[in-house]
């Protein structure tokens, strides 16, 4: 009992000193995770808006199969990010295996069909009370995607914090295609699973506690939001 709490006031130790490893670690897994993001909002987004907008052969297919990919087992996303990317793979040329792309990209694929299931059901939801008004007013699709999208800005952020606090709390995939090197493809999660298989529990505990602390920040965002949606639609 005595070590667990030695350990606890280590960590807070390595928290409030600044420790350089925890400090890299953290700015290379916010690092990889916001690029991933920003990925997948710029193609989940729009996606999912035209998916819910839009009427066109084979649509029924394509969102059964983003919904479905939402449960897609991170480590089957790593393997296929590796294959990609190995020597053997049609991206081997480009040597990103064991690199911070490596883990951007499958981040990337594990959370874009996530942004795109959830946005297609956002704008639904609101295309359903703007669709009689476009239709009257002759509104092109790609006018009213662009409008639904700026009308369900506070629930799109929403759907991009889910999507963070998805990638940032990942582990299977980033530590396939990265391989957990350390200064170079070293992650919060990776590095927890190391250092405890390790005994080092303190730099475990420290990575952890913040680990929560952003989770807890993402979900407290996600609330404040929805209080100001709320908010917005009362007024």
């Amino acid at each position: 009992m005595q070590d667990f709490a030695h350990s606890f006031t280590l960590a807070g130790e390595l928290i409030v000193s600044g420790n350089e490893d925890l400090a890299e670690i953290i700015a290379l897994s916010m690092r990889v995770t916001a690029t991933a993001l920003g990925i997948s909002a710029l193609i989940g987004l729009p996606f999912g808006a035209i998916l819910a907008v839009s009427r066109f052969p084979g649509r029924g297919a394509i969102t059964v199969l983003a919904n479905a990919l939402m449960g897609l087992p991170p480590v089957v996303v790593g393997l296929s990010v590796y294959m990609l990317l190995s020597n053997a793979g049609p991206l081997g040329p480009l040597q990103l295996l064991y690199t911070p792309t490596a883990m951007i990209i499958a981040q990337a694929v594990l959370i874009t069909p996530i942004i795109i299931a959830l946005t297609r059901q956002v704008i639904a939801d609101l295309n359903a009370e703007y669709a009689d008004t476009f239709h009257s007013l002759v509104v092109p699709w790609h006018t009213a995607v662009g409008a639904l999208l700026w009308d369900a800005r506070f629930s799109l952020i929403t759907v991009l914090l889910a999507g963070f606090g998805r990638a940032v709390a990942e582990v299977g995939a980033v530590m396939i295609v990265g391989g957990n090197i350390n200064h170079v493809t070293r992650m919060m999660t990776t590095a927890i699973a190391l250092e405890t298989s390790r005994g080092d529990l303190a730099l475990a505990l420290a990575l952890g506690m913040v680990l929560l602390l952003i989770a807890l920040a993402v979900n407290g965002a996600v609330a404040f939001l929805r209080g100001t949606e709320r908010s917005a639609a009362h007024a």
